[in-house]
């Protein structure tokens, strides 16, 4: 039987080609590949989510920019990639937050939700007439028996736990620098500076000789969002601008460090 043409494997999520690939699905994985840099992180008593900005035009408001949201009151989310199918997929994670609360009357766990958005995001793989959600999701939370769990969900529908993850532009310098750095008995604050840091130096990073590492670590609390869940506290909560800018203040001189 004649083969058919390469450009042909992509007109359908549902064609796979002969060497066994969903191009639409790879199509996906390069559209997160391509966005703005999220990472997350657990420790022995809390679980960090962080995201960059990036000022695409002078005249945009970046307190506007949300990459990190409220899933329930102890799950936090990131993303990357397609912002639009982000927002979808978000939506729907409080959905199932909410009805797993009213028809058990308990919160559900995080590996609950991550695994729900993952087979909704399956289901686009394997249907005519639609595309892949062209974002990966990382889940961040303390599940109600009081462990900690970060969960990153890909365009395929797959879903595996994490110790420490990122997913965007910035995902292999940022894994590179977070394999070298990451202990598991790391605190809460160990955690965030570990987090800041790694951004910060994916920034400088990619942009190369075009940025100035003061001028960025001046405008850096305006370009990063961060979002946490602790242990004893089991509820999700983001860094305001004063309290980034103290953090990122007291990390000056590691920050600048060649």
């Amino acid at each position: 039987m004649a083969m058919l043409p390469q450009t042909a494997y992509d007109r359908a999520a549902i064609i796979f080609s002969p060497e066994g690939d969903l191009y639409q699905v790879r199509y996906a994985f390069e559209a997160v590949r391509k966005g703005w840099t999220s990472v997350g992180i657990r420790g022995k008593d809390a679980v960090v989510l962080a995201a960059e900005k990036r000022k695409l035009t002078k005249l945009l408001d970046l307190e506007s920019i949300e990459k990190i949201y409220k899933v329930d009151e102890h799950i936090g989310v990131a993303f990357a990639g397609m912002g639009s199918d982000g927002r979808i997929l978000i939506d729907q994670a409080r959905l199932i937050a909410v009805r797993h609360r009213l028809l058990y009357g308990d919160p559900p766990t995080v590996d609950y939700v991550a695994k729900t958005i993952s087979d909704i995001k399956q289901l686009y793989t394997q249907h005519g007439g639609v595309r892949p959600f062209g974002v990966s999701l990382i889940f961040g939370g303390v599940n109600p028996e009081g462990k900690v769990r970060l969960i990153k969900t890909d365009p395929g529908g797959q879903y595996f736990n994490y110790y420490a993850v990122a997913i965007g532009a910035g995902e292999s310098f940022v894994s590179s620098f977070l394999e070298e750095k990451y202990r598991r008995d790391m605190e809460f604050d160990e955690i965030v500076d570990l987090v800041l840091e790694a951004i910060f130096r994916s920034k400088l990073e990619a942009a190369g000789e075009k940025v100035n590492a003061e001028e960025l670590f001046n405008e850096y609390h305006t370009l990063v969002e961060i979002g946490y869940v602790k242990v004893d506290e089991r509820i999700f909560k983001k860094m305001t601008s004063e309290e980034l800018r103290e953090r990122i203040d007291a990390l000056k001189d590691r920050l600048l460090k060649k």
